[in-house]
């Protein structure tokens, strides 16, 4: 059972710093080298990234909750011969 609903955005955004971070790790143990420059543009695309998923999943959750559920009847006419029970 989820605690809390999930959001797509924090997952992307932790991605993308765990990958920075990652990137640099393997630059400080010598693995390779990378410019030191490289970190402005991976926060930022990966910030900016996480922000358009968790508007987009934001808006949908939106929708989401506007629609009817489905298999519930919106109808409160009829006799309610065709109700279980």
């Amino acid at each position: 059972m989820l605690r809390h609903s999930f959001q797509p955005g924090r997952l992307v955004a932790g991605v993308f710093l765990t990958a920075t971070g990652v990137i640099y790790a393997g630059d400080a143990g010598g693995l390779w080298d990378v410019p030191r420059f490289l970190i402005v543009p991976l926060v930022t695309a990966g910030l900016c990234l996480a922000g358009a998923v968790g508007t987009l999943a934001g808006a949908v959750r939106r929708h989401r909750r506007t629609l009817p559920h489905a298999g519930t009847r919106t109808d409160t006419g009829g006799t309610g011969a065709d109700l279980p029970g």
